[in-house]
């Protein structure tokens, strides 16, 4: 039971970040759903680019919370603030990336989709918008990243709670022009987000540079190792691509739906929508197993470490358990609260509410299982896993039961529920398969004479 309140006490703020980060997205999507199927439909196809670009940009906040767990673990901060740097660095390159590409490339990026040109039409200033926000999130995720490393699990809890409630405001007053706002229509939910993100991103540098130094020492100028940028380079390149590998695949899903029609495009986003709920205890849970592998690791204790995880997977599938037994039984109900007007949407958003109710659990495995090799640094069998699944399973199998045995939206879920499935259970195998023994703290590798 010690070991069960440790983990609780890292969990349950990040479990009410990702809850507050999931209901702002279905609050926020209940406002849109007012404007329509098209609106709708926009949204799930801009939230899918969405994924793809902070996928690619991802890895250096993920490769910042193993590593600065595994140092805060060992005794050494110093460099732990040494390989922050490094990454917020790369993180602003990312962030001007980001910027231009929303100056210059949304409608591009839309067509690439398949959507109809009412689609496109509507989603071009949304994700412009959101692509902006987006440039700012990364810097957070890295700052937020350091933060949990050391085991600060309430700070970003506070900051993500303070920006979702922005974003509601926003959405609400933006969208729709209430309380003397202007009417901005879907442009006016994108901005909304843009200053939750603003606000997350303030509230997260003040926390690292100011609060955060007396103890650690965040504000101090930074030496440079080549070899340590080499390695955040490295691991955060592995860690990106591995969630890239997934998420362009998710791209290549939704296009599939869209071409089925832009009702079915919009059940496909309200039944993501819902599932991610399903999302939030198994990415809060991921991310406290890599705090406490990850800290075990860097003490020297790999066998606490390994019981760390999976008592974490344990307490994280009794929810998920729970929670896909409501969203079974109230599949209906949920549904109908996102557009009650269009039965063909929530009729089928329905449906594929029920397929995903309890294979959810393979996608808490995935993600707490995955979230423990983060901890100990096994970055390349979880890039190799995801390419593979991701491109030799689940896009050709979703395209054979949506086109080829015509089973429409329906074939292509069974299609991602099969690849969240077989992930699930190869990340968890590679946990129990490893040589615990031989595991330490991540290294740079110095080669002779260095």
């Amino acid at each position: 039971m010690k070991n069960w309140k440790v983990i609780l006490a890292l969990a349950l703020p990040s479990l009410l970040a990702f809850a507050s980060s999931t209901l702002t997205g279905t609050i926020n999507l209940i406002m849109i759903g007012k404007m329509g199927a098209i609106a709708i439909g926009a949204v799930g196809v801009s939230n899918i680019i969405m994924y793809n670009a902070w996928a690619l940009c991802s890895g250096f906040g993920h490769t910042i919370n193993y590593l600065v767990a595994q140092n805060h673990g060992s005794g050494e901060m110093k460099k732990g603030v040494e390989r922050t740097y490094v990454a917020l660095y790369n993180g602003v390159i990312l962030g001007v990336l980001l910027v231009i590409a929303g100056i210059l490339a949304p409608e591009a990026i839309l067509h690439l989709t398949g959507g109809s040109s009412e689609l496109i039409a509507a989603g071009v200033p949304y994700l412009r918008i959101r692509l902006f926000a987006l440039s700012m999130g990364i810097i957070s995720f890295i700052l937020q990243g350091f933060m949990r490393g050391v085991g600060d699990t309430r700070t970003p809890m506070i900051l993500s709670l303070s920006s979702n409630v922005a974003m509601i405001f926003f959405t609400y007053t933006l969208t729709y022009g209430h309380w003397g706002f202007p009417e901005l229509g879907l442009s006016g939910a994108a901005w909304g987000i843009f200053f939750g993100d603003v606000i997350a991103l303030a509230g997260s540098i003040y926390v690292y540079f100011f609060r955060m130094n007396p103890e650690f020492a965040t504000r101090v100028r930074a030496k440079f190792n080549k070899l340590e940028v080499k390695l955040i380079l490295t691991e955060s390149g592995k860690l990106g691509i591995q969630e890239f590998a997934m998420s362009l695949a998710m791209l290549v899903f939704t296009a599939f739906v869209a071409r089925i029609s832009d009702q079915a495009l919009a059940a496909n986003e309200v039944a993501l929508n819902v599932m991610s709920l399903g999302f939030m205890p198994a990415f809060a849970f991921g991310s406290t197993a890599t705090i406490l592998v990850g800290r075990e690791i860097g003490r020297g204790n790999p066998l606490q470490a390994r019981r760390f995880g999976t008592e974490t997977a344990i307490i994280g599938t009794i929810m998920l358990l729970i929670l896909g037994t409501v969203e079974f039984i109230f599949a209906d109900k949920i549904a109908m609260i996102y557009n009650a007007s269009d039965s063909g949407v929530f009729e089928l958003a329905a449906d594929l509410i029920k397929i995903s109710a309890f294979l959810q659990l393979f996608d808490g495995l995935f993600n707490m299982y995955g979230g423990c090799l983060r901890g100990l640094g096994d970055t390349s069998f979880l890039v190799k896993a995801s390419f593979g699944l991701s491109w030799l399973i689940f896009v050709p199998l979703a395209y054979l039961l949506t086109f080829v045995f015509d089973m429409h939206s329906v074939g292509a879920w069974i299609g991602l529920y099969t690849f969240i499935t077989l992930y699930g259970i190869a990340v968890t195998i590679r946990f129990y398969r490893t040589d615990w023994q031989s595991v330490s703290v991540k290294q740079v590798a110095v080669g002779p004479g260095e």
